[in-house]
């Protein structure tokens, strides 16, 4: 490949996108051409570089320079006095939220420097559709070294050894699924990738697929070597059409090249994946309704056992993960498992991509260590609260997930630490609340939302649901009864216990946590008829006529 002087990457993830990356490329290829530069300087238009608040987004490599929030206007400065003239833009650098300080390189942000990036490790930095870009960094290797010196057995062991587990949600053991998966029985076997990324807040899956697809077909082609597949299939939701336009091209390109399709690398292994494009449905999200609707019919859940990995897809085994699952396992081949062991915890292995929002300074799309604090989290690589103001609780795990009080500021984030204080790791959403958060309100929106995606099969979650966003609204709207705090809780636990899915049962999550860290916000509701984040307006009202 041509050796450049420079690397101009745009960020073009669908957040750099709407806030008008293209016109920033448009300005930097036509100055590049005006000052003579083609032949030294190459433009790129890359996937999610991570950093949201920031964007439209540019990283000039290998300096590692990075400017921020630029018009069409900043981008021909940049070509004119950093490409041409060899001196830094300094009113377009970032800026430290501390001490006001700009800040070159990418290395030296916060933001940036605290991470460990592993499935991130190719996002915005090569262009996801140039297939030889991926090619130049690793790619398609481990799939040749799997199917060339590794037994679908010494796979499984390696992915077992490496302590992944699933980044969906659940963290299952991820060889241990495989390891199903190939021991079942079946005339046909499916792979099966769950890119159905549905929490508000939550675009970690999204971004892998613009910015680095291959590397989940890549995986895929592995897991079915490994399995015992021929067929997979990418399930991803209509609402991420950048997503879906990359990851086709991906795979035409991965046709081309060999990698999918008959006879891999002259080994005899045949493998495709084709896209299924969902509804919107997040219940679709759950594996088993997910398998449903690649199917044709409505995706409601089925009741487990049989588990996919014995009666799965059309009725044969199926292995499914989710895209940041898959996005590791190239790296683990490659690298090893104790490499991947090496990062994380005793129990939670490697690394976690979180989509950072909210009430941050920093947002956007960070890896890290599994284990690493909250506090680090929203302080360290988030920059602090907006505005001065004060954290008051984190959402983990979207509206499946559980809310983090400033008391638990300091627990390390992986699976076992966070269930013990009734939250989870869950896909990857982190959303920030400060002090002007209504928590009653809080749990009221993530109810509201969970309720209207519940696809109706099972009446826990389809009445329980219900009856709960009733309690809470009647609550935020000052007409809380006395009793209303036990109820919730009540309702809360049957749902948890009874209901037929995923989404049901971890639906009370919210309102669960919400009540025993903030029981006393829940009571100045009902009792004193007082909102003290001053959110719910008909508390306001009531409170303005009592002074009057």
């Amino acid at each position: 490949m041509k050796s450049w002087r420079a690397q101009v990457l745009v960020c073009a993830g669908a957040g750099c996108v709407s806030s008008g990356c293209r016109k920033i490329r448009d300005a930097i290829v036509a100055g590049v051409e005006n000052h003579g530069l083609k032949q030294e300087v190459k433009v790129i238009e890359t996937g999610c570089i991570g950093s949201c608040n920031l964007g439209p987004l540019v990283l000039i490599n290998p300096e590692g320079v990075l400017y921020q929030k630029l018009t069409p206007e900043d981008a021909r400065d940049i070509v004119a006095e950093h490409l041409a003239g060899g001196k830094l833009v300094e009113r377009l650098l970032y800026k430290d939220p501390l001490t006001g300080r700009p800040v070159a390189r990418l290395e030296e942000i916060d933001f940036f420097k605290y991470q460990q990036k592993i499935v991130l490790r190719n996002c915005g930095l090569i262009d996801p559709m140039n297939i030889e870009e991926y090619v130049a960094r690793e790619g398609y290797q481990a799939l040749h070294k799997v199917l060339t010196s590794m037994t679908p057995e010494k796979v499984v062991d390696e992915i077992i050894d490496s302590g992944l587990r699933g980044r969906g949600g659940a963290g299952f053991s991820t060889g241990l699924k495989w390891k199903f998966a190939r021991q079942a029985q079946g005339a046909l076997k499916y792979v099966v990738c769950n890119a159905d990324e549905g929490d508000p807040g939550a675009f970690m899956d999204r971004s892998v697929l613009e910015g680095d697809p291959h590397s989940v077909i890549e995986a895929m082609a592995i897991a079915g070597y490994t399995i015992g597949s021929s067929q997979g299939y990418v399930y991803i939701r209509a609402e991420y059409p950048l997503a879906i336009e990359r990851l086709e091209w991906a795979i035409r390109q991965a046709r081309e090249r060999k990698y999918l399709g008959r006879n891999i690398f002259g080994t005899g292994f045949d493998f495709d994946v084709e896209i299924r494009i969902g509804a919107g449905a997040f219940v679709c999200g759950e594996e088993t309704a997910l398998l449903t609707s690649i199917e044709g019919r409505r995706g409601e859940p089925r009741p487990r056992p049989p588990f996919p990995a014995v009666k799965g897809l059309f009725g044969f085994p199926t292995l499914i993960n989710n895209v940041e699952t898959y996005a590791n396992i190239p790296a683990i081949i490659l690298k090893g498992a104790q490499w991947f062991a090496s990062f994380g915890t005793e129990k939670s292995k490697g690394t976690k991509v979180f989509a950072l929002a909210g009430s941050v300074i920093n947002t956007g799309l960070v890896e890290v260590p599994m284990g690493t604090t909250l506090r680090d989290l929203v302080f360290k690589i988030g920059g602090g609260i907006m505005d001065k103001k004060q954290f008051k609780a984190a959402q983990t795990g979207g509206p499946s997930g559980g809310c983090i009080p400033a008391e638990h500021l300091d627990i390390p984030i992986d699976y076992e630490s966070l269930t013990r204080i009734g939250a989870i790791v869950g896909s990857g959403g982190l959303i920030i609340t400060d002090e002007n958060t209504c928590i009653v309100d809080f749990a009221r929106f993530f109810m509201d939302f969970t309720q209207s995606e519940s696809c109706g099969k099972c009446p826990p979650c389809r009445i329980g649901t219900k009856r709960i966003l009733e309690i809470l609204i009647r609550i935020t709207q000052g007409r809380g009864r006395e009793d209303d705090i036990d109820r919730l809780v009540e309702l809360c636990n049957n749902i948890k216990d009874t209901a037929l899915c995923g989404l049901g049962q971890t639906a009370p999550n919210p309102v669960l946590t919400t009540i025993k860290y903030f029981r006393d916000e829940y009571l100045e509701h009902i009792n004193d008829k007082h909102c003290r984040a001053g959110v719910c307006r008909r508390l306001k009202k009531q409170a303005a006529v009592k002074i009057s």
